[in-house]
Protein backbone atom coordinates (compact mmCIF):
# COMPACT_ATOMS: atom_id res chain seq x y z
CA UNK A 1 0.00 0.00 0.00
CA UNK A 2 2.79 2.59 0.42
CA UNK A 3 6.48 2.64 -0.55
CA UNK A 4 7.25 4.42 2.85
CA UNK A 5 8.02 2.39 5.79
CA UNK A 6 8.81 3.18 9.88
CA UNK A 7 9.77 0.83 11.99
CA UNK A 8 8.16 1.35 15.77
CA UNK A 9 8.62 -0.07 19.23
CA UNK A 10 6.27 0.24 21.34
CA UNK A 11 5.91 2.35 24.35
CA UNK A 12 5.10 1.08 27.77
CA UNK A 13 4.97 4.40 29.58
CA UNK A 14 3.97 7.88 28.85
CA UNK A 15 4.96 11.29 30.06
CA UNK A 16 7.52 14.04 29.36
CA UNK A 17 9.98 12.22 31.09
CA UNK A 18 10.15 9.39 28.92
CA UNK A 19 9.81 11.55 25.95
CA UNK A 20 12.82 13.75 26.75
CA UNK A 21 14.76 10.46 27.39
CA UNK A 22 13.98 8.95 23.82
CA UNK A 23 14.57 12.51 22.47
CA UNK A 24 18.01 12.02 23.72
CA UNK A 25 18.30 7.98 22.35
CA UNK A 26 17.57 9.49 18.68
CA UNK A 27 13.95 8.45 19.14
CA UNK A 28 10.60 10.69 18.45
CA UNK A 29 7.68 9.41 20.20
CA UNK A 30 4.29 8.69 18.27
CA UNK A 31 1.11 7.74 18.75
CA UNK A 32 -1.45 5.53 15.98
CA UNK A 33 -4.73 5.78 16.51
CA UNK A 34 -8.03 5.97 14.57
CA UNK A 35 -10.32 2.70 12.40
CA UNK A 36 -11.99 2.10 15.50
CA UNK A 37 -9.06 0.71 17.48
CA UNK A 38 -7.18 1.40 20.68
CA UNK A 39 -4.10 4.05 20.30
CA UNK A 40 -0.74 2.81 20.26
CA UNK A 41 2.06 4.92 21.70
CA UNK A 42 5.52 4.19 19.82
CA UNK A 43 8.64 5.69 19.17
CA UNK A 44 10.43 5.54 15.56
CA UNK A 45 13.89 6.64 15.32
CA UNK A 46 14.57 10.25 14.56
CA UNK A 47 16.87 10.24 11.75
CA UNK A 48 14.86 7.78 9.76
CA UNK A 49 11.56 10.00 10.12
CA UNK A 50 13.19 12.56 9.10
CA UNK A 51 14.37 11.04 5.87
CA UNK A 52 10.96 10.73 4.71
CA UNK A 53 9.82 14.16 6.16
CA UNK A 54 12.60 15.62 3.80
CA UNK A 55 11.26 13.89 1.37
CA UNK A 56 7.94 15.71 0.96
CA UNK A 57 4.35 15.50 0.93
CA UNK A 58 4.72 13.86 4.52
CA UNK A 59 1.53 15.31 5.89
CA UNK A 60 -0.20 13.60 2.64
CA UNK A 61 1.42 9.80 1.98
CA UNK A 62 0.43 6.83 3.75
CA UNK A 63 3.08 5.44 6.10
CA UNK A 64 3.26 1.63 6.96
CA UNK A 65 4.40 1.44 10.66
CA UNK A 66 5.66 -1.93 11.70
CA UNK A 67 5.29 -2.53 15.25
CA UNK A 68 6.84 -5.91 16.01
CA UNK A 69 4.63 -7.99 13.73
CA UNK A 70 1.99 -5.74 13.46
CA UNK A 71 1.83 -3.82 10.74
CA UNK A 72 -0.33 -0.45 10.46
CA UNK A 73 -0.88 1.64 7.26
CA UNK A 74 -0.99 5.47 8.31
CA UNK A 75 -1.45 8.73 7.60
CA UNK A 76 0.71 11.12 9.10
CA UNK A 77 -1.73 14.21 10.30
CA UNK A 78 0.14 16.07 12.43
CA UNK A 79 3.79 16.46 13.34
CA UNK A 80 5.63 18.71 16.70
CA UNK A 81 8.43 20.12 16.02
CA UNK A 82 11.13 21.78 18.04
CA UNK A 83 10.84 25.36 18.11
CA UNK A 84 14.64 25.97 18.08
CA UNK A 85 16.02 23.07 16.60
CA UNK A 86 13.02 22.07 13.66
CA UNK A 87 13.59 18.61 14.43
CA UNK A 88 10.37 16.30 15.52
CA UNK A 89 9.46 15.94 18.94
CA UNK A 90 6.17 13.85 17.96
CA UNK A 91 3.98 12.44 15.72
CA UNK A 92 0.37 11.74 15.50
CA UNK A 93 -0.44 8.33 13.07
CA UNK A 94 -4.22 7.54 11.97
CA UNK A 95 -4.70 4.27 11.16
CA UNK A 96 -6.23 4.56 7.62
CA UNK A 97 -8.00 1.02 5.54
CA UNK A 98 -8.10 0.73 1.61
CA UNK A 99 -11.92 1.74 2.23
CA UNK A 100 -11.15 4.71 3.83
CA UNK A 101 -12.13 8.34 3.28
CA UNK A 102 -9.91 11.14 4.31
CA UNK A 103 -9.11 14.94 3.95
CA UNK A 104 -5.71 15.46 2.52
CA UNK A 105 -4.09 19.03 1.53
CA UNK A 106 -3.29 18.67 -2.33
CA UNK A 107 -0.59 20.56 -4.26
CA UNK A 108 -2.00 22.31 -7.05
CA UNK A 109 0.22 22.58 -10.61
CA UNK A 110 -0.52 24.61 -13.41
CA UNK A 111 0.77 22.99 -16.68
CA UNK A 112 1.72 25.22 -20.34
CA UNK A 113 2.48 28.47 -18.65
CA UNK A 114 4.59 29.30 -22.00
CA UNK A 115 1.72 28.56 -24.11
CA UNK A 116 -1.04 31.01 -21.85
CA UNK A 117 -1.93 33.53 -24.04
CA UNK A 118 -2.83 35.65 -21.31
CA UNK A 119 0.54 35.13 -19.56
CA UNK A 120 2.40 36.11 -23.01
CA UNK A 121 0.74 38.81 -23.13
CA UNK A 122 1.73 39.92 -19.90
CA UNK A 123 -0.69 39.02 -17.72
CA UNK A 124 -0.11 38.03 -14.29
CA UNK A 125 -1.42 33.76 -12.75
CA UNK A 126 -2.16 34.69 -9.12
CA UNK A 127 -2.62 31.64 -7.54
CA UNK A 128 -5.03 31.57 -4.48
CA UNK A 129 -4.32 28.71 -3.18
CA UNK A 130 -1.24 26.53 -3.80
CA UNK A 131 -2.81 23.55 -2.08
CA UNK A 132 -6.71 22.03 -2.27
CA UNK A 133 -8.00 19.77 0.48
CA UNK A 134 -9.81 17.11 -1.13
CA UNK A 135 -11.39 13.95 0.36
CA UNK A 136 -9.96 11.02 -1.19
CA UNK A 137 -9.66 7.68 -0.71
CA UNK A 138 -6.63 6.54 1.47
CA UNK A 139 -5.22 3.88 -0.65
CA UNK A 140 -5.48 6.53 -3.96
CA UNK A 141 -3.85 9.74 -2.43
CA UNK A 142 -2.94 11.86 -5.71
CA UNK A 143 0.10 13.66 -5.76
CA UNK A 144 -1.65 16.53 -7.51
CA UNK A 145 -4.34 17.82 -9.18
CA UNK A 146 -3.15 19.84 -12.82
CA UNK A 147 -4.82 22.22 -14.78
CA UNK A 148 -4.18 23.61 -18.63
CA UNK A 149 -3.34 27.21 -18.95
CA UNK A 150 -3.26 27.02 -22.79
CA UNK A 151 -6.66 28.35 -23.57
CA UNK A 152 -6.59 30.98 -20.45
CA UNK A 153 -6.18 34.92 -21.13
CA UNK A 154 -6.04 38.01 -18.72
CA UNK A 155 -9.28 38.30 -16.52
CA UNK A 156 -10.05 34.72 -16.11
CA UNK A 157 -10.65 33.24 -13.33
CA UNK A 158 -9.34 29.30 -12.21
CA UNK A 159 -12.06 27.56 -10.12
CA UNK A 160 -12.05 23.86 -8.49
CA UNK A 161 -14.92 23.07 -11.12
CA UNK A 162 -11.87 23.99 -13.86
CA UNK A 163 -10.15 20.73 -12.18
CA UNK A 164 -10.90 17.54 -13.55
CA UNK A 165 -10.24 15.12 -10.79
CA UNK A 166 -9.73 11.79 -10.37
CA UNK A 167 -12.39 8.96 -9.47
CA UNK A 168 -13.47 8.89 -5.95
CA UNK A 169 -12.03 12.68 -5.08
CA UNK A 170 -13.82 15.96 -4.65
CA UNK A 171 -13.22 19.13 -2.24
CA UNK A 172 -13.98 19.15 0.99
CA UNK A 173 -15.90 22.73 0.52
CA UNK A 174 -18.96 21.68 -1.22
CA UNK A 175 -21.06 25.19 -0.93
CA UNK A 176 -19.43 27.12 -3.28
CA UNK A 177 -17.34 26.83 -6.54
CA UNK A 178 -13.93 28.85 -5.11
CA UNK A 179 -11.03 30.32 -7.19
CA UNK A 180 -7.93 28.42 -7.43
CA UNK A 181 -6.23 31.24 -9.66
CA UNK A 182 -6.84 34.46 -11.89
CA UNK A 183 -4.81 35.72 -14.25
CA UNK A 184 -4.63 39.30 -13.76
CA UNK A 185 -3.21 42.12 -16.39
CA UNK A 186 0.16 43.63 -15.51
CA UNK A 187 0.36 46.56 -13.15
CA UNK A 188 0.89 48.87 -16.23
CA UNK A 189 -1.63 47.30 -18.25
CA UNK A 190 -1.40 44.82 -21.39
CA UNK A 191 1.51 45.46 -23.37
CA UNK A 192 0.03 46.00 -26.73
CA UNK A 193 -2.66 48.33 -25.40
CA UNK A 194 0.20 50.49 -23.90
CA UNK A 195 2.39 50.64 -27.16
CA UNK A 196 -1.02 51.45 -29.62
CA UNK A 197 -1.23 54.40 -26.51
CA UNK A 198 2.21 55.70 -27.06
CA UNK A 199 1.61 55.87 -30.83
CA UNK A 200 -1.31 57.60 -30.67
CA UNK A 201 0.04 60.17 -28.65
CA UNK A 202 2.98 60.49 -30.58
CA UNK A 203 0.62 61.37 -33.81
CA UNK A 204 -1.33 63.65 -31.74
CA UNK A 205 2.05 65.83 -31.07
CA UNK A 206 3.30 65.60 -34.79
CA UNK A 207 -0.23 66.60 -35.96
CA UNK A 208 0.25 69.44 -33.19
Amino acid sequence: MSDNVLVAEKRDRVGKGTSRALRREGRTPAVIYGDKKEPVSVSVETKELVKLINKGGFLSNIVEVQVGKTKHNVLPRDIQLHPVKDSPVHVDFLRVSAKSQIAVNVPVVFLNEDKCQGLVRGGVLNVVRHEVELMVPASDIPENIEFDLSESDIGDSIHISSFKLPKGVEPTITDRDFTVATIAAPSGGVGDDTEAEGEEGEEAESEE
